[in-house]
């Protein structure tokens, strides 16, 4: 059984979104399929099967979650210090092509997002940089294309 690395932050996200589903969401289309069903005839009534689906996939999110969570590797960036990229690492970058400055964070693979500069450490960038010392430059073959980054600082925070 594969350990699901991920840090503090994206442990407590995920037991969140697991209690919303089972304690909110579960009722919630239970009552749509309550509802539906006073409508009369099933084998016709769409708003039955779009609640039915809709509660199958709760039920299959709540199984992924659950099965997330006890296989979670629980990481704190903070207590680690390397002089290497590794999981949990904010780094800084230059774009070798470019000249854009940047900084990523290397999470977990659920709690990517692109946007707050945090990257799954299975996507293509962070298997570039993991193991990058500052000053090393990092090849990232992407599906845009060949980038080229020069890691400039690397923190544990």
């Amino acid at each position: 059984m594969d350990r699901v690395p991920m840090t503090q932050e994206g442990y407590e996200n995920m037991k969140a979104e697991l209690k919303r589903l089972k304690t909110r969401d579960r009722y919630e289309v239970a009552k749509e399929i309550e509802i539906a069903r006073a409508h009369g005839d099933l084998s016709e009534n769409a708003e039955y099967e779009a609640a039915k689906d809709k509660q199958g996939h709760i039920e299959a999110k709540i199984r992924d979650l659950e099965d997330k969570l006890a296989r979670a590797d629980v990481i704190d960036p903070s207590t680690l210090s390397s002089e290497k990229v590794v999981f949990g690492a904010t780094v800084d970058l230059e774009d070798l092509d470019t000249g854009e400055e940047i900084r990523v964070q290397i999470v977990g693979p659920d709690e990517g997002d692109a946007k707050k500069g945090r990257i799954s450490v299975h996507s293509p960038m962070a298997r570039a940089l993991i193991g990058k010392e500052v000053e090393d430059e990092a090849v990232v073959k992407a599906p845009g294309g060949i980038r080229s980054y020069e890691v400039k600082a690397i923190r544990y925070s």
